[in-house]
C-alpha cells in the first residue's frame, strides 16, 4: 500500500474498531450500574417480555399477601371480640349457680343482679363495637355480605377467598340473654340453660373464624413460596451476571486501550510521507 497523506485508511479502520470496543464498554457499563442484562429490548426483547411480565406477578402475589394479612387482622379483631364474650358467659353463669342457691338471701341476689345485668350489656356493647374497617363484625349486619379476600396475582374465583360476615350474631338478642335476670332463683336456673346455649353459640361462631384465618395463614404461605420462585425465575432472565460482565468490561477496556494506542501510530502516518517530499 502506498503513502497517502489525503485519506489515513490505517486511522479509519482503528477508529472504527476503537467505537466498537467504546460501544460494548459503554454496554458492560450500564449492565454493571443497573444489576440487569437486559437494559434496552435490543438486548433480548423476548427474555424483557417474560422478565417484565413475571415482575407483574411478583408484584401482584406481593399485594395479595397483603390482602391476606388484613384478612387474619380482621378476623382477629372479630375473634377478640368474642373471646372477651365467652369470659363474660362465663361470669354470667357463676353468678346465675351462685344466685340459685337458697344460701344467697334475697338482698345478696340483688346485688349478684346488678354485676349480671351489667354484663349483658357489656356482651351487646362489644358486638355492636367490634368493626374492622368501619364495618360492624359480630352483629350479623356487615354491609359487605359476603366478603372477598382477593388472594391471587390474577383474576377469578379461584384467586379469591369469601367469608360470610352476616353468618355472625353476638348480640345479646341473639345470643337470647338480653333481658335476662337472676332476681330470683327460678330465674337464676333457668338461665343456665340459656347461657350455656350462648356459649356453644359463641363457640360455634369462633370456630369459623378460626377455620377462615387458619385457610388464610397457609394462602400466605404459599403466596411467599409463589413470590419467592417467581422472583427467581426472572431474575434467572433479566439480572446481570456480575462476574461473567465483569471479565467482559475489563477485556473492553485492554481492547479500547490498546485501541487508542493504535490510532495514536495511525495518525502518525502521514508525517512518513511528508518526510519524502522533504
Amino acid at each position: 500500500m502506498g503513502l497517502r497523506i489525503k485519506s489515513n485508511i490505517a486511522s479509519v479502520m482503528v477508529q472504527k474498531e476503537l467505537s466498537k470496543a467504546s460501544s460494548k464498554t459503554d454496554e458492560s457499563y450500564a449492565k454493571l450500574s443497573s444489576g440487569k442484562r437486559i437494559t434496552k429490548s435490543a438486548d433480548d426483547a423476548a427474555g424483557l417480555g417474560i422478565a417484565k411480565k413475571m415482575e407483574a406477578e411478583v408484584r401482584g402475589l406481593q399485594m395479595a399477601k397483603r390482602n391476606a394479612s388484613a384478612g387474619v387482622s380482621m378476623v382477629q379483631v372479630a375473634e377478640g371480640g368474642l373471646d372477651e364474650s365467652t369470659n363474660i358467659l362465663t361470669r354470667m353463669r357463676e353468678l346465675s349457680i351462685q344466685a340459685a342457691s337458697d344460701t344467697v338471701g334475697e338482698r345478696e341476689r340483688g346485688y349478684l343482679n346488678l354485676e349480671y345485668e351489667q354484663l349483658v350489656e357489656e356482651v351487646d356493647r362489644i358486638s355492636k363495637t367490634t368493626t374492622f374497617s368501619g364495618s360492624e363484625l359480630l352483629t350479623g349486619e356487615n354491609e359487605n355480605g359476603v366478603m372477598d379476600f382477593h388472594v391471587g396475582a390474577y383474576a377469578g374465583e379461584e384467586n379469591r377467598i369469601s367469608f360470610d360476615a352476616q353468618a355472625t350474631n353476638a348480640t345479646a338478642e341473639n345470643l337470647q340473654i338480653e333481658g335476662t335476670s337472676i332476681t330470683d332463683k327460678d330465674s337464676a336456673n333457668e338461665n343456665l340453660e340459656r347461657i350455656d346455649e350462648a356459649i356453644n353459640s359463641v363457640a360455634g361462631f369462633r370456630a369459623n373464624f378460626g377455620a377462615i384465618q387458619s385457610r388464610l395463614q397457609s394462602t400466605i404461605t404459599n403466596l411467599d413460596t409463589a413470590a419467592v420462585n417467581t422472583e427467581s425465575a426472572r431474575s434467572q432472565i433479566e439480572d446481570v451476571d456480575i462476574a461473567h460482565e465483569s471479565a467482559k468490561l475489563a477485556s473492553n477496556n485492554v481492547m479500547k486501550s490498546a485501541g487508542i494506542s493504535s490510532l495514536a501510530q495511525a495518525n502518525n502516518i502521514p508525517n512518513s510521507a511528508l518526510r519524502l517530499i522533504g
